[in-house]
């Protein structure tokens, strides 16, 4: 398995900047404005949370102007699917280890074994 990278999934677990990642991915790009009217927090806490998802590569910047354009990586949203995926899958396979040592533990009981 993949090593999961902690500070992406730090970024995408709050749930304000993952509402900002849908907006952009929707949208294809905002600013800390634009997004701000979307979302029930100020322009301040908006540019703050745009720090954290840029610095994880989940989302790149222009500078137009007098404002900041933001965009979503793609790539990085792939990644993060993907490790998604993975940490999926295992939990899967656990799960399903303990549904199988349940059943022979039930069967054991049933015949009078344990």
């Amino acid at each position: 398995m993949t090593a999961v990278d902690e500070q992406l999934w730090s970024a995408i677990g709050d749930p304000t900047r993952r509402q900002m990642l849908d907006l952009l991915v929707e949208s294809g790009s905002g600013t800390a404005s634009t997004l701000g009217e979307a979302l029930p927090v100020s322009r301040q806490a908006v540019a703050k949370h745009l720090v954290v998802l840029e610095n994880v590569d989940l989302v790149a910047s222009t500078v137009v102007g007098r404002e900041r354009i933001y965009q979503p990586n793609p790539a990085q949203l792939e990644r993060a699917a993907a490790q998604l995926a993975e940490v999926g899958a295992a939990w899967d396979r656990r799960l399903s280890r303990i549904a199988a040592l349940a059943e022979e533990l039930e069967e054991r009981r049933l015949r009078g074994e344990g």
